[in-house]
Formats: structure tokens, C-alpha cells, sequence
């Protein structure tokens, strides 16, 4: 099996991997976002050379508190078990920020979202975030084809 990316970065950096289901589901969003974000960044690059602004506009769209409500929402009936679990541990955490551009439920719903993302990495399952990433988008109408990088 490879090595994934967390795992490759405890190794350069000579730290020992913790028990993922010790991190509080806040540390999980924490990462969560940055690797969402990555995710999405790549896709988004990856769709063709354009203005950077052009990009950041993309991106911003897929990363929002209302479009990550909106894909979890969709994923639901997808996710195992487990999964379900840190979702719901991050949707009920007590955050002390609020959502700028977002109702209460979809930031908390986001941020249930994005402590999913950051278990699976610290799980070292990029396979997965990125299954369930294609499939949400897809589902919610925003999938690789509507990364439309030009406008």
C-alpha cells in the first residue's frame, strides 16, 4: 500500500501519527478546511491556465459554507457509519466563530463537513475524500465540468 500524504508528511517532519479519534471535532475542521480547499484549488487549476482572479472566483464558490451544507447534505445516504459519527461531532461542536455569509445551519453543517475531511486525511484516505467529493459535486450540479475557470 502507499504511503498517503499525512503519513509522508508525520515522516519528514519526525512525528509519531496520534489517534485520530482523539482530536476534538474543531481540529478536525481545521484541517478539514485546508484540505477541502486543496481539493478544490487543484480542481479547479487543473480545468486550465487562466487569471488567478478567475480562479479565486471558482474556488470561493465551491468552498463556502452554502455550497459545503449543500454537498454533506447530498452525501448523507453515502456516508458509513463512522463517518456519520465525525460529521456529526463537527456539525455540534461549539464554534466560538460565526458565519459571515451563511445561515447558523449551514456553517454548522460546513463545519461538520470539513471535520469529516480532516479525519479522512488524518486517516489517510485521500481516496476517499476525493469519492466523496466528486460524487457530492456532482450531485448538487456543481461537478468537474462546471469548473468553468473562464468566466
Amino acid at each position: 500500500m502507499e504511503k498517503g500524504i499525512n503519513a509522508y508528511f508525520l515522516e519528514k517532519f519526525g512525528m509519531e501519527s496520534q489517534d485520530v479519534r482523539s482530536y476534538s471535532p474543531l481540529v478536525l475542521a481545521y484541517i478539514g478546511d485546508a484540505i477541502y480547499d486543496l481539493v478544490i484549488r487543484s480542481l479547479v487549476v487543473g480545468k486550465g491556465n487562466t487569471h488567478v482572479n478567475n480562479l479565486h472566483r471558482q474556488a470561493s464558490r465551491l468552498v463556502k459554507a452554502h455550497t459545503q451544507s449543500e454537498l454533506v447534505k447530498a452525501l448523507m445516504p453515502e456516508l458509513t457509519e463512522e463517518e456519520l459519527v465525525v460529521y456529526k461531532r463537527g456539525r455540534n461542536a461549539k464554534s466560538p466563530t460565526i458565519a459571515k455569509n451563511a445561515t447558523v445551519g449551514e456553517y454548522r453543517r460546513a463545519t461538520g463537513f470539513e471535520a469529516l475531511m480532516g479525519y479522512l486525511y488524518l486517516e489517510d484516505n485521500m481516496d476517499r475524500i476525493m469519492e466523496l467529493v466528486l460524487y457530492g459535486l456532482g450531485k448538487i450540479g456543481k461537478g468537474v465540468q462546471d469548473c468553468d475557470t473562464k468566466n
